[in-house]
């Protein structure tokens, strides 16, 4: 039950860094010109739904290598 709670502990984090660090990414791109008039709220919605997306997508592939990589010496 410890090993659950640890790897949760882990998935949890790492989802939040990665979502942390795709959001500063997405903060360097200059989306202005792509943006209509009024439509501000609807940029920051997307911009945020964004970062979730590919945030957890990144974690996720972060995730899979490193339990792939603890199940190796199953091979063997």
């Amino acid at each position: 039950m410890q090993t659950l709670g640890q790897q949760a502990l882990v998935g949890i984090l790492s989802h939040i860094i990665f979502i942390v660090i795709t959001w500063q990414v997405l903060q360097a791109i200059n989306i202005d010109p792509i943006i209509r008039k009024g439509k501000i709220f609807e940029a920051r919605v997307l911009l945020i739904l964004l970062t979730i997306v590919i945030g957890t997508t990144v974690s996720n592939f972060f995730l899979d290598i490193l339990q792939w990589s603890g199940q190796l010496n199953l091979l063997f």
